[in-house]
């Protein structure tokens, strides 16, 4: 079947998130959360190393709201329930229809890190995975040295498949890293 024509929700609820597909209009509070997550961010994301511009958040916003429509890429924000405030982005990227495959990549508003809001959601998203989507394999790879990024698969359960050595460059572009590969499968 083609991806494109796949139906499947849109949005989804865990205990106290509210997760959606993005949408015209939220790159002011994405703008806004990275904004203020850049230290954290640029040690780990390459694309926090950019300047942007609110406009320019906001052409991303658009691009991956297509992207999910088309099921080139299925971005997800993360927002409280109790106050549907903008917390965080995660979502199924590196998409292989064939299998189904997906990774699971996520970032979090430093302002809200250390409450288990990402491991709620990386839950939620892992288990849409396999039961909306059909997944046979839900991967979460990360930097070797990124230990909270580590504590999310290791606490949801998923297996340590291997370390690739040397397999990326860091996110300021000055060293070679090793990544993590983790994952669940059926």
């Amino acid at each position: 079947m083609n991806p494109i024509l796949l139906e499947f929700p849109e949005e989804f609820e865990t205990e106290r998130l509210f997760i959606r597909k993005p949408l015209p209009g939220d790159g002011i509070a994405v703008y806004d959360a990275v904004q203020a997550s850049l230290n954290e961010l640029k040690q780990w994301m390459s694309w926090a190393h950019k300047t942007q511009t609110v406009e320019d958040m906001e052409a991303n916003m658009r691009d991956a709201h297509a992207k999910f429509l088309t099921r080139e890429d299925l971005r997800l924000h993360l927002y409280k329930k109790d106050t549907g405030e903008f917390i965080g982005s995660s979502g199924l990227h590196r998409i292989k229809w064939d299998i189904p495959r997906f990774e699971i990549g996520y970032w979090i508003d430093t302002r809200h890190q250390g409450n288990g809001y990402m491991t709620e959601a990386a839950e939620a998203i892992t288990n849409f995975a396999f039961k909306e989507l059909n997944a046979k394999r839900v991967e979460i790879r990360c930097d070797f040295n990124n230990v909270r990024s580590k504590a999310i698969p290791e606490r949801l359960g998923f297996t340590l498949d291997g370390i690739l050595k040397n397999y990326a460059i860091s996110a300021d572009g000055k060293e070679l890293v090793d990544e993590c590969v983790y994952s669940k499968t059926i």
